[in-house]
């Protein structure tokens, strides 16, 4: 007669208990530090505009303009070896990059960071444009891994498939930002559009591999290439429609001697100046305020 009552306080009891142990366990995990390995970055808040960098050098705004673009930053280290950090390593060299620029006269000069700060690749792609950009520099080093053996510098420009790619996603955008290496396309269709857009890719890169070429003829004999030294890529931060742009990989940080090299001022002195030529070379005879560039380089 009371069998069924009992099971059912019995029951009642076990499911209690187990509800209590469960809600125990759940404090006690929601109580614990968060691991170390969790990666927390801080946003800017909705809305936020992020102001551009400032601009050095010349104070005509017709002096071409440089941004050079130290690789990764913040919680992004970039290759590692030899001790050293690419993130690190590229930062003072871009550093010693505006410096023989600015020293050299004739030119603006901007950075995409100046100290170890995170970046997006579009981010530094957007500050390009945003400035106005004459020419995009992106600064990088390699590891090659356990292969310690691998060593020497490369320029890479964007590759014709990835040009067209971009190409053809730009002038979706450009739609609605209207202006592609300074020409309107205010009032003109999809189809006309994307024509003017591919001109313009087709043009940047030219002048791409024009400047990937003087700088290795300008460092030849000063630096130590790669056997091929002169590389294209799907890369994404030299994807800009209207600047010509490079990604110089100054060596490799795996390698004792090239590391020793980019860690020393005076390594970091000679890649900064080759680049620098190149660069001063280029913008004459592109005709960007020549006789001021002339004047400053002799």
């Amino acid at each position: 007669m009371y069998r069924w009552p009992k099971i059912a306080i019995l029951l009642g009891g076990l499911i209690g208990v187990g509800v209590f142990f469960a809600l125990a366990w759940w404090l006690l995990l929601s109580s614990k530090p968060i691991p170390d390995y969790v990666l927390r970055i801080k946003l800017p808040h909705a809305g936020k505009t992020v102001g551009l960098p400032h601009i050095e050098g010349a104070e005509s705004p017709a002096a071409p303009l440089v941004v050079i673009d130290p690789g990764h930053g913040g919680y992004d280290p970039g290759a590692s070896g030899s001790g050293l950090q690419e993130k690190a390593v590229v930062l003072r060299l871009a550093q010693a990059l505006r410096n023989a620029l600015l020293e050299q006269g004739g030119v603006r000069v901007a950075m995409t960071r100046r100290d170890d700060r995170f970046l997006v690749l579009d981010e530094r792609v957007a500050i390009a444009r945003d400035l106005g950009a004459n020419l995009f520099i992106s600064i990088h080093a390699d590891s090659g891994g356990s292969d310690e053996e691998l060593s020497g510098a490369s320029v890479y420009t964007l590759s014709n498939e990835a040009s067209s790619e971009a190409a053809a996603r730009f002038a979706v955008r450009e739609n609605e930002s209207n202006i592609v290496n300074g020409a309107s396309l205010d009032g003109r269709d999809d189809k006309v559009t994307s024509i003017l857009v591919e001109l313009s890719q087709r043009q940047t890169q030219e002048n791409s591999v024009e400047l990937a070429e003087l700088i290795l003829r300008e460092g030849r004999g000063q630096l130590d290439f790669l056997s091929s030294p002169r590389r294209s890529a799907a890369l994404r931060v030299l994807r800009a429609p209207d600047i010509p742009s490079v990604l110089y990989e100054a060596g490799f940080i795996s390698n004792q001697d090239d590391a020793a090299h980019l860690a020393s001022a005076e390594g970091r002195k000679t890649i900064a100046d080759s680049l620098a030529r190149a660069v001063r070379i280029y913008f004459i005879r592109h005709s960007y305020q020549q006789d001021s560039i002339v004047e400053n380089a002799g």
